[in-house]
């Protein structure tokens, strides 16, 4: 049941943190502005639903500023790790922050872009995205979220008219302009920088803005250890919850971390079509730094460089403390993360445990297809075959958490393989046919709700 629309509540929080940790920008102009999708949803979410396709294409495709939020799109600063490697000379390279408002939760949202120009940041590059990667990002977004992933959403995609040259799709290829709703746009990197700087003032305010407006705590005496306590709590929940979406993100970089645990910015996705720890997104991912399987392993590493960021106005052996739990986290929360896809009530820590394990186990050993093994087991019944023997054991134990009644028990999974990606965007490139599109999205919002 969704819940009742939000008035439109605007923000402009984010300029509590001075002119130090972002740069006023201009969007591009484009050609032409042609919608391709609108998240009604998640308009009713922050008081926009009521906005025509005209004024839709103002704010989101010509970026005309939305009342009484920003009055200017601004450019955040970050650096980051990038494989490993730091990197001080990134930022929003083609995209803002455009606008803040607030939810139907009080929670305090961004409008954000991608593709939307260059900035001082962009470097080499022509601040464009590609129709097809904001195609993908819909799709990404829009499955992640039925998933239960805590991940941002797809707000609007309009295709701007412009041939983009690309190295690695066939090109020219279409161009297209994307908005995100985020519940923040702080990362890692955000903190990297100032750190890198040594600059403790800007520290401490970045600290402070963060807990306030997206954690809604006050900052006290051990703020900076508090907020790697939410962090690490929020980024231990995203490892796990892509462990039972089976998603592979493709570039854990630390500029690509939201400190709410958000997550955010997906270029080169898969979701895993087994349970293969090795399976990779990237091409370029060439010793499987990011693999399926060590995702959990990646996250981690980025909750420590926040650590070690905080360094700047913190003593270490709070941060220390604070870190040392994430292993236990990530435990308790993939093996809640794992039965909610399950279809099950958890019981106990133990228990639930074993039950994940004999899962694992069934699934490396059977090959089976992930869509396929979670859509035949939701509710508690394992497959037949002896891979599933162990699993269906421990799954008689458990209580389903709700009926099989919804409509889309009746069919087959919804899946999001890459095979099914590139038909999707074939249709549109060769044909300008959106309908698989559009009946994509249709069938992903009916698994979520079969999911609830």
């Amino acid at each position: 049941m969704s819940p009742p629309p939000q008035a439109y509540v605007p923000q402009r929080r984010i300029l509590e943190l001075g002119d130090a940790l972002y740069d006023p920008v201009e969007a591009a102009r484009f050609p032409q502005t042609v919608l391709r999708f609108r998240n009604d949803r998640a308009a009713a979410e922050v008081g926009l639903a009521d906005l025509g396709d005209a004024a839709w294409l103002a704010h989101f495709g010509r970026f005309e500023p939305l009342p009484d939020s920003l009055e200017q799109p601004l450019a955040l600063r970050y650096h980051g790790h990038q494989f490993r490697q730091y990197n001080p000379e990134i930022g929003d390279g083609r995209g803002f922050l455009f606008a803040q408002l607030r939810d139907t939760r009080g929670r305090l949202m961004d409008l954000a872009t991608k593709g939307s120009g260059t900035t001082p940041w962009s470097r080499f590059g022509d601040g464009r995205l590609t129709l097809k990667g904001g195609v993908r990002e819909v799709l990404a977004t829009e499955m992640l979220q039925a998933l239960g992933v805590h991940t941002s959403r797809s707000f609007s995609l309009i295709e701007t008219g412009e041939a983009l040259e690309r190295g690695d799709e066939p090109s020219p290829t279409r161009s297209a302009v994307l908005v995100r709703l985020s519940h923040g746009h702080i990362r890692i990197g955000t903190f990297q920088r100032l750190a890198y700087l040594r600059d403790a003032e800007n520290m401490e305010r970045l600290i402070g803005y963060v807990l306030r407006n997206l954690y809604g705590e006050d900052p006290g005496e051990d703020a900076a250890a508090r907020l790697l306590d939410l962090v690490v709590d929020r980024t231990a929940t995203l490892a796990a919850s892509y462990m039972a979406a089976s998603f592979v993100h493709g570039v854990l970089n630390t500029d690509n971390i939201n400190v709410t645990g958000e997550s955010f910015d997906y270029g080169p996705w898969r979701f895993a079509p087994t349970w293969d720890p090795s399976f990779t997104a990237a091409y370029f991912d060439h010793h499987g730094l990011y693999a399926f399987g060590r995702q959990p392993e990646a996250i981690h590493w980025n909750a420590m460089q926040l650590a070690v960021s905080l360094r700047t106005v913190s003593d270490a052996e709070p941060l220390i403390a604070v870190l040392d739990s994430f292993a236990e986290r990530y435990q308790r929360a993939v093996s809640k993360a794992i039965l909610w896809r399950l279809g099950v009530v958890p019981q106990d820590p133990f228990s639930d445990r074993a039950l994940v394990q004999a899962v694992e186990r069934g699934l490396v050993a059977s090959k089976l297809g992930l869509d396929r093994f979670y859509f035949d087991a939701f509710g508690g019944t394992a497959p037949t075959g002896a891979p599933f023997d162990e699993s269906r054991s421990a799954l008689a134990a458990y209580a389903p958490r709700t009926t099989r009644d919804h409509a889309y028990w009746s069919g087959e999974p919804c899946s999001m393989l890459i095979d099914e990606v590139e038909a999707i965007w074939a249709a549109i490139d060769q044909s300008d046919d959106w309908g698989p599109f559009n009946a994509k999205i249709t069938a992903i919002r009916e698994m979520g709700e079969a999911l609830m």
